[in-house]
């Protein structure tokens, strides 16, 4: 593989990363509730505000990333550590794109722009995940972890994803009961809210709507 697809593959991925992180974003200022992954990192951020989210987003990927060298062993491979600087470049992006939106009201109030918002998460969020597949490149921990665990088990990955995401949502609202006596949030920024069911439901319904259309477009260009 030379150089021009190696640049190519990462641009795209790269890509992918931004509109996901900016549907992190998105999805946190509509205060009503973000993806499940977020979660966690966003609840640190709520306690500890010392460090940004994206921050604490990418020590949370690290974390998995450990996971896969405790399972995988000998068999990790060097090529995999190139989830280091993927996990550093999507957490400071979501911090890019919290700090691009910080002109909008923060966070919402109004429950119709925090629906819009959500809504917006969504299908950001759900093309940026197919463009992130496309490229090829860049792979974000937490999925790369289930992959592993996936066939080290032959559990389905779609049946740990759902597991997975119960598990973040379960721990954050146990956070956030035990720091701010309320499961949602700190009582001013929500992160567990219908938005959160929603973004788990409806991204997966939106990208089969946008992936046929992603891909004519990335086809086009080739």
């Amino acid at each position: 593989m030379n150089i021009k697809d190696i640049t190519r593959r990462y641009g795209i991925s790269t890509l992918g990363l931004a509109l996901i992180a900016f549907g992190v974003a998105l999805s946190i200022k509509s205060n009503l509730g973000i993806a499940p992954p977020s979660c966690p990192p966003t609840i640190f951020g709520l306690k500890w505000p010392v460090l940004s989210v994206g921050t604490y987003i990418w020590m949370f990927n690290a974390l998995f990333i450990i996971g896969q060298v405790l399972i995988l062993r000998s068999r990790f491979k060097a090529e995999d550590l190139l989830q280091i600087p993927a996990i550093l470049i999507f957490g400071y992006l979501c911090d890019a794109g919290i700090w691009a939106l910080d002109a909008l009201e923060a966070p919402a109030t109004n429950y119709a722009v925090q629906l819009l918002l959500s809504l917006a998460a969504v299908l950001v969020t759900a093309v940026g995940i197919h463009i992130e597949v496309i490229g090829n490149g860049w792979m974000l921990s937490g999925d790369k972890l289930l992959n592993v665990i996936e066939g080290e088990t032959h559990w389905r990955f779609s049946t740990m994803k759902i597991v997975f995401d119960i598990l973040q949502v379960a721990l954050t609202a146990l956070l956030a009961w035990i720091w701010f006596s309320t499961p949602g949030g700190n009582g001013e920024t929500m992160v567990i809210r219908e938005g959160t069911l929603i973004l788990m439901v409806a991204t997966g319904l939106c990208m089969k709507l946008t992936d046929p259309l992603i891909d004519r477009i990335f086809n086009a260009k080739v």
